[in-house]
């Protein structure tokens, strides 16, 4: 009985914040989806970090963006929906410490999933005064260039060191606590 109300429990939190059928195949053809991950995530050592793929599209505003914008700053990527609960309890945290950082050479992007209207993206970084910018990403392409990374759990965050190597990745919402703590590391490096 104990069972199976764990495997229960463990199939409604893998399931909580998902999409449907239409989402993107991406990590062994799962689909995007709210998962109870390691609030600290992993920051990983240095000297195994592998480069941050490429990747470009629109803002929410329209404007054309190249993660070549980001070269040469430590960049917190975060992977958000409007559709998503923990989203507006991180978003507003991560506005609070954009706001500290961003003349220290830092950059913040959102990357919206899965919102086929851009007026529900829009309201929401509206709504929370979100002044960094975010990507359009409707069919999770972005997500898919990160396929080595588990970007299909929203939210999830990847960090950058200035290098563009992928430093940290965090699988669930981030506490601005791990968040400063995490992006003061990757500015002490080589600093």
């Amino acid at each position: 009985m104990r069972r199976a109300a764990l495997a229960l429990l463990a199939g409604a939190l893998l399931t909580g914040c998902s999409t449907g059928s239409d989402a993107v195949d991406v990590n062994n053809g799962g689909e995007f989806r709210y998962v109870a991950g390691t609030p600290r995530g992993e920051v990983i050592p240095p000297e195994e970090r592998a480069s941050a793929p490429e990747f470009s599209g629109n803002l929410l505003d329209g404007e054309p963006f190249s993660s070549t914008a980001l070269d040469g700053d430590v960049s917190v990527i975060n992977f958000w929906g409007s559709w998503c609960p923990p989203c507006r309890v991180e978003t507003p945290e991560f506005q609070e410490v954009y706001a500290d950082v961003r003349d220290q050479g830092v950059q913040f992007l959102g990357i919206n999933v899965k919102e086929t209207d851009e007026q529900f993206a829009q309201a929401f970084v509206d709504n929370f005064g979100i002044e960094f910018p975010s990507l359009h990403d409707p069919r999770g392409e972005v997500a898919l260039a990160f396929r080595d990374y588990p970007a299909n759990a929203i939210p999830s965050t990847i960090m950058l060191d200035r290098q563009g190597r992928v430093a940290a990745v965090y699988t669930a919402e981030v506490s601005q606590e791990d968040l400063r703590a995490t992006l003061d590391l990757l500015l002490a490096e080589g600093a």
